[in-house]
């Protein structure tokens, strides 16, 4: 029977913010996430690698408390947020009502607050139809600071953004990050982005943390230093593809 356990994990009290334990999950008789053990420290940042189907945004969906349907025991923080590949913003909605469209009060000062901290304070009484596809996803970022997590879950939030634009906005994250102190789990499909924001690479494949890579480098990371190519062709050996 699935168990799923809300527990508040404060970096103050706890060294983790994630604690997995015998995770399984189906879907129609196949495993897809299979005896997966995990753990994350509270402030860390890890990005989570692998091929598409192998169970990275199933993860990360369980940790949201969007998916309930598994066996294993999960422990995650009781403050947590969730940013997707797509911004999500309700078109009838002004962007500093979607920034806190679920919260119990409509704050407009912690809308500005928030929408300030990701450079959109001049956008806030606009509709997200008029957004560019950067500050559409800046404005999905802000939704879910404005929460304050102790987890934030990334799946995939870049993909869809020109070069540029992910460039600025992976910085963004990581200035964030840095800021509020909590933990990241980010799930993508560039080993480059990797190499650049995370303290733990993990690659899954076939339900399972196959491979595990701890990163000592300084901050902020240049993408021209040759220990980024040289994680980034390791990162794609893990992953099955010659570089």
């Amino acid at each position: 029977m699935a168990s799923l356990v809300h527990r508040h994990i404060a970096a103050a009290t706890a060294p983790d913010a994630v604690r997995i334990s015998g995770l399984n999950r189906s879907f129609d008789g196949r495993r897809v996430i299979e005896g997966l053990e995990l753990t994350i420290a509270a402030g860390e940042f890890v990005v989570l690698l692998g091929a598409s189907g192998c169970g990275k945004s199933t993860l990360l969906r369980i940790l949201g408390d969007l998916d309930r349907d598994f066996d294993g025991d999960v422990e995650v923080p009781a403050r947590r947020a969730v940013a997707f590949q797509a911004p999500r913003l309700m078109p009838w909605k002004t962007v500093w009502r979607n920034v806190v469209l679920g919260l119990p009060q409509p704050d407009r000062a912690l809308a500005e607050r928030a929408l300030a901290e990701v450079g959109l304070s001049h956008r806030a009484d606009v509709w997200p139809k008029v957004l560019s596809g950067g500050e559409a996803q800046r404005a999905s970022l802000a939704r879910a600071l404005v929460r304050e997590p102790e987890l934030l879950l990334l799946d995939e939030p870049f993909a869809a953004l020109d070069a540029l634009t992910r460039i600025k906005a992976q910085t963004l994250v990581a200035e964030l990050w840095q800021r509020h102190g909590c933990a990241v789990l980010l799930v993508t499909h560039d080993v480059e982005e990797a190499a650049l924001l995370a303290d733990r690479v993990l690659v899954m494949k076939e339900g399972i943390i196959a491979h595990e890579h701890r990163i000592d480098l300084p901050r902020p990371r240049d993408v021209a230093d040759p220990d980024i190519a040289r994680l980034r062709g390791r990162f794609l050996d893990w992953l099955g593809v010659h570089h």
